[in-house]
């Protein structure tokens, strides 16, 4: 995943690094975190640092191999029913784990984002039509969101708060 800003170049290149940029920057959020660290409950839902890197795994997942390749479920690298919209982590997924399980999934995004134009369009039952380019931005609204949630919580964790839920 190439984290070199691009400021130039087509629209395509810019868009696809932007969020090889964010999905890196969610990365950076947990590293160097204990697996204990990565699961702690510092607000009330169950955002914690390994669930944003679960959260989206799935989002690769669903957008890409279910809604754009037109996978089964059964065809999804580490798809289950968690992906629809949770932030569940396994006890048995360590922070390691997840990582690696966000890493292929984006990889396996690239390679089927590669097979569609930018204006290539699809109908989805919630968002209606959308495009390749819609949803690679989408992608990086997403991931900067969480990106900004994971500094948050890393920064707590990094204070030494307590105030676990």
């Amino acid at each position: 995943m190439s984290t070199t800003r691009i400021t130039n170049g087509t629209e395509r290149e810019i868009v696809e690094n932007m969020l090889d940029r964010n999905r890196a920057a969610l990365i950076q959020t947990v590293r160097g975190l204990s697996d204990l660290d990565a699961r702690r409950r510092l607000v009330a839902s169950l955002t914690t640092p390994i669930s944003l890197i679960k959260h989206a795994a799935a989002a690769e997942r669903i957008w890409f191999q279910r809604f754009w390749a037109g996978l089964d479920e059964s065809e999804c690298d580490g798809y289950s029913r968690r992906d629809e919209g949770t932030f569940a982590v396994g006890d048995d997924e360590s922070l390691a784990g997840v990582i690696a399980e966000f890493e292929r999934a984006s990889g396996r995004s690239r390679e089927i984002a590669s097979r569609f134009d930018l204006d290539d369009t699809k109908e989805n039952p919630r968002e209606g039509t959308v495009s390749m380019r819609w949803t690679l931005l989408s992608m990086i609204e997403e991931f900067a969101r969480h990106a900004g949630h994971g500094d948050i919580l890393r920064e707590q964790i990094d204070n030494g708060q307590s105030n676990e839920r």
